[in-house]
């Protein structure tokens, strides 16, 4: 997908997973009662994180990836009718495997 929209740094793009419909007893939940995910597939990733020495970090995460992160991480944003997130590697916390 061609979003126009490149990370600068540390920071990721990502695409939140779609929230759950139904409750695992059921209960279809309707789109006010959904719980934001915190699972997001990474679009693409920034240069890294500018170092003392003058070198550039390298990053964990890579495109493609299903990555968990913070609660509250991230600066949500709207492009071309899909919202997406950007947010520094460091709010990821684990990578889906």
């Amino acid at each position: 997908m061609a979003v126009g929209v490149r990370p600068l740094g540390d920071k990721i793009l990502l695409k939140r997973m779609e929230a759950e419909g139904v409750t695992k007893s059921g209960i279809v939940l309707p789109e006010t009662a959904k719980e934001k995910p915190k699972r997001g597939k990474v679009l693409a990733i920034g240069d890294g994180k500018l170092l003392d020495n003058g070198e550039r970090a390298k990053f964990q995460v890579k495109k493609g990836d299903e990555v968990i992160f913070a609660s509250y991480a991230g600066t949500e944003i709207k492009v071309g009718g899909d919202e997406l997130l950007i947010l520094s590697e460091d709010e990821v916390l684990a990578i889906v495997e």
